[in-house]
C-alpha cells in the first residue's frame, strides 16, 4: 500500500493565488485579503474566506472557483471552503498587489486613510489625479461606486472603503 503525500500549505497558498475575483479577473482572492486561515489535515484542505461584503453574489463563484483549484494538486483529496465573517473583512486588507491590479483593471483602491469626519477621497484610477467627483456612491456592485475624473475626463469606479471603525 502506498503511502500519499501530505498537502503543502505552500502550495495551496500557489494556488490560491490563481483564483480571481469573478468580477476584476486581475486580483486574486489572497490579493484582496479574503483568505482568513488555511489548514491541512492529511490529503484534506479547509480554507476560510472573509467574504468582502455580506450578501455579496459573487461567493458561491468564488467557493467552487477555490475547490477547482486547490484540486488540482494531485496529493489533495479533499477540499472544504468556509465562509465566516468574523473577524470582518476591511479593505486594509488588500495587498500592494491588489491595490496596484485594480488600478491596472481601473478601479481605484479604497483609501487606507479617512478624513476626520469620516469622508474618504480616492485619486483617479487612470491618470492619478486628485481632482474627481463621486458620481453615484452605488456602483454595478456592492463594493463599488462611480466617480469621474475632471482631469482625464474618465469615468471609473472606485472600491468602497470598509473599516471596523467607520
Amino acid at each position: 500500500m502506498a503511502v500519499s503525500e501530505s498537502v503543502s500549505t505552500g502550495r495551496v497558498f500557489d494556488m490560491l493565488m490563481t483564483v480571481k475575483d469573478p468580477e476584476i479577473d486581475s486580483v486574486s482572492i489572497m490579493d484582496l485579503g479574503m483568505v482568513e486561515k488555511v489548514t491541512t489535515l492529511g490529503n484534506t484542505v479547509t480554507v476560510v474566506l472573509l467574504p468582502t461584503f455580506l450578501g455579496c453574489p459573487a461567493l458561491e463563484v468564488i467557493k467552487k472557483n477555490t475547490i477547482d483549484a486547490i484540486q488540482q494538486l494531485p496529493e489533495v483529496e479533499d477540499v472544504e471552503v468556509e465562509f465566516v465573517f468574523h473577524p470582518p473583512w476591511t479593505s486594509d486588507r488588500i495587498t500592494e498587489e491588489g491595490q496596484k491590479n485594480l488600478r491596472a483593471f481601473g478601479i481605484a483602491p479604497p483609501p487606507r486613510h479617512f478624513a476626520e469626519d469620516g469622508s474618504w477621497h480616492v485619486d483617479c484610477a487612470y491618470c492619478g489625479s486628485t481632482y474627481v467627483t463621486m458620481e453615484n456612491i452605488f456602483g454595478p456592485t456592492a463594493c463599488r461606486s462611480i466617480l469621474y475624473c475632471k482631469s482625464c475626463k474618465n469615468v471609473f469606479e472606485a472600491m468602497k472603503p470598509v473599516s471596523t471603525l467607520m
